[in-house]
């Protein structure tokens, strides 16, 4: 297993400033006649985007991009440990060290907007510690670090994606926000996590429920409902967020949260990813069909939205404030380990964009307290 499969597997992009773009007619990506949907547009890196990536002997795990062909540490090159400082590995792949303030294996990253209470925020998942972790987009500094008790993370969880609600009325909450987190685990425990972000207290619902089997979530734009799906299973699943919000303090809240999953029917793949926008679409990445569809909560039908042979393995996309949706494509069935040691894919890895449908934008509802 290489240093650049290590870095290109599980890479998310968000954008934040002006990008430059071609059509698919100038790609280096695969091309058929199969396509299907909205131009799709290669993003040039231009603007503010960053990168996570799983970690192996990659200098950095979080980076930000300078320019069309280079990347650097972010927030720093000090927090983002060097391999030399990862003692402990798993299958190879080191991620454990006695340094408790720098990012060891960053899995998934999130954007808020600034409010009363916090600045624009870059909200990083690390799975090496593991840890929430609070970034300051405006002054590139980590100003908040939060951290799990062994009865809400257990030994085989595995962090994968994160959503936030900062309504300040929200039930069993302080008031400050909630954070709702997936437990990816792939020993039999999966779930959700929710963090209260005023106490940094932790709780776990939906513990070894069958529709939550390592799985993808967004929130509606309201957040009164959470979507999610586990990738091995056509079938999307959502539950209302104050089944997920109510604490352990409720002797009935699990099995509460348990009775109330609701089943939207089958889309016809494998999901292995979420985001939502304004309009209230919940979009899902499908890899078997190089495609994007989109859930209607209005209608309750699962949409063919965009299909396009670049669109190689998504595994991440935004929803951005000027109506496109982002994804980044890891183009993991070329790997090597899967074509007798052959890499077949193309570099350097790129990120896809397209226009997404009713003037959509970016869901900023939740933060704006």
């Amino acid at each position: 297993m290489t240093n650049t499969l290590l870095c290109s597997l599980l890479t998310i992009s968000l954008v934040t400033g002006q990008v430059t773009f071609q059509n698919s007619a100038g790609t280096r990506l695969r091309v058929d006649n199969g396509t299907h949907g909205p131009p799709m547009e290669e993003v040039h890196y231009y603007g503010r985007i960053f990168t996570t990536y799983t970690r192996g002997s990659y200098d950095y795990t979080l980076g930000v991009v300078i320019n069309e062909t280079a990347e650097e540490p972010y927030p720093s090159a000090e927090l983002n440990l060097p391999p030399n400082q990862l003692n402990t590995s798993w299958k190879g792949i080191p991620f454990g060290s006695g340094n408790d303030s720098a990012l060891i294996s960053v899995q998934a990253i999130y954007m808020t907007s600034s409010n009363s209470q916090r600045p624009e925020t870059l909200w990083a998942i690390d799975t090496g510690r593991p840890t929430l972790v609070a970034i300051s987009l405006a002054n590139n500094s980590i100003y908040q670090i939060y951290t799990f008790p062994a009865s809400v993370h257990y030994p085989d969880s595995y962090l994968n994606d994160l959503r936030f609600d900062f309504k300040p009325n929200l039930s069993d909450t302080s008031g400050a926000g909630i954070a709702y987190l997936v437990d990816s685990s792939n020993e039999g425990r999966p779930g959700f996590i929710m963090v209260d972000l005023d106490t940094g207290e932790s709780w776990r619902r939906l513990t070894q429920d069958a529709s939550v089997l390592r799985g993808e979530n967004d929130l509606s734009p309201d957040g009164e409902r959470m979507y999610y799906s586990p990738l091995s299973t056509s079938t999307l699943y959502s539950i209302p967020t104050r089944n997920l919000r109510t604490r352990d303090s409720n002797p009935l809240a699990e099995i509460e949260a348990h009775a109330n999953v609701s089943s939207h029917g089958q889309r016809g793949g494998n999901a292995n990813g979420f985001e939502g926008d304004s309009n209230g679409l919940v979009y899902q990445l499908m890899p078997e069909q190089n495609a994007v569809y989109y859930f209607d909560p209005s209608d309750g039908l699962t949409h063919p939205f965009v299909r396009d042979p670049m669109i190689i393995w998504p595994d991440g996309a935004s929803v951005a404030d000027d109506g496109y949706i982002y994804m980044n494509i890891n183009q993991l069935p070329y790997q090597p380990d899967w074509n007798d040691e052959i890499d077949g894919r193309a570099y350097p890895g790129a990120v896809l964009r397209c226009k997404v449908p009713g003037d959509g934008t970016k869901i900023t509802g939740l933060y704006d307290y």
